[in-house]
């Protein structure tokens, strides 16, 4: 066994390191055994233990937890990134939200990081065609966890959302990678206009709790929406934009502020 899990960690460190704070959590808090047990410890892969729970908080009297898993086992087996992705975004919780001490938190407790992953599979399956099927899967994760993201919206790795209560992202946004936002961020349309309306997110961004981005514009990479703004117009790079409608008030002074999470304007200075 030993030898096993020796090799396991060398294959595949992440889960290596969930399963063993997997056995830790047991020993501390048994009554968990259970849910630790049928959720982590009776699989042999994170992709195995992913789609049990996707399965079990999407099913529901419409559709059987056997039938979502298959699906999820599916995605996963036909489309590798949607596992590279959910790796990055462990690693991206774990690292960015002070709440999160352990890995084994995102894939039994954070709605935020079980939605995203539902999501990766409602992308997969939009992308298959199986358009109907991949509403279903948006209308339960909206139902489940509050996050509404369609299915044809592009999303990069290595996502973290805090709290993502009332998260709407909508049918033409693009997400990069290294994104994280906050709960009530909107990234949605003006009105009723058709074809690309969405906003394209860059890579790094940090999104504040409450902020509205509206229309098809453009958040370069790395720039910092505060928290209850509403952006409306193309962002720089590197740039922090606050207010109703949002306006350029300094300039981002870390590399990446969505891994900094820093929300303090002191901590910018005008351009």
């Amino acid at each position: 066994m030993a030898e096993i899990r020796r090799k396991l960690a060398t294959l595949d460190p992440i889960w290596s390191r969930i399963r063993d704070e997997a056995d830790a959590a047991v020993a501390k808090e048994p009554l968990l055994g259970g849910l630790v047990h049928s959720s982590v410890l009776h699989h042999t892969s994170l992709e195995a233990a992913l789609t049990y729970r996707l399965a079990l908080k999407l099913a529901s009297g419409e559709m059987s937890e056997q039938l979502i898993r298959e699906i999820a086992d599916e995605a996963l087996a036909e489309d590798p990134s949607i596992s590279d992705a959910a790796r990055a975004d462990i690693v991206a919780v774990f690292e960015r939200d002070p709440a999160c001490h352990r890995m084994i938190q995102p894939l039994l407790y954070f709605k935020g990081f079980q939605a995203i992953q539902a999501y990766r599979v409602g992308h997969w399956l939009w992308k298959q065609g199986r358009h109907d099927m991949a509403y279903f899967f948006q209308m339960r994760v909206s139902e489940t966890f509050g996050v509404d993201i369609h299915p044809a919206a592009r999303i990069g790795k290595g996502i973290m959302i805090d709290h993502a209560h009332s998260i709407v992202i909508g049918e033409t946004a693009i997400v990069g990678d290294n994104v994280s936002m906050l709960h009530s961020v909107t990234l949605g349309g003006t009105g009723k206009e058709e074809e690309d309306r969405h906003p394209k997110i860059g890579c790094g961004v940090l999104i504040g709790a409450g902020a509205k981005v509206l229309g098809n514009i453009k958040v370069g990479n790395c720039s910092r929406i505060a928290a209850g703004s509403v952006v409306l117009e193309d962002v720089p790079p590197k740039m922090t934009v606050a207010g109703v409608p949002a306006r350029i008030v300094g300039e981002v002074k870390c590399d990446q502020p969505s891994m900094a999470m820093d929300q303090l304007f002191g901590h910018s200075s005008a351009p």
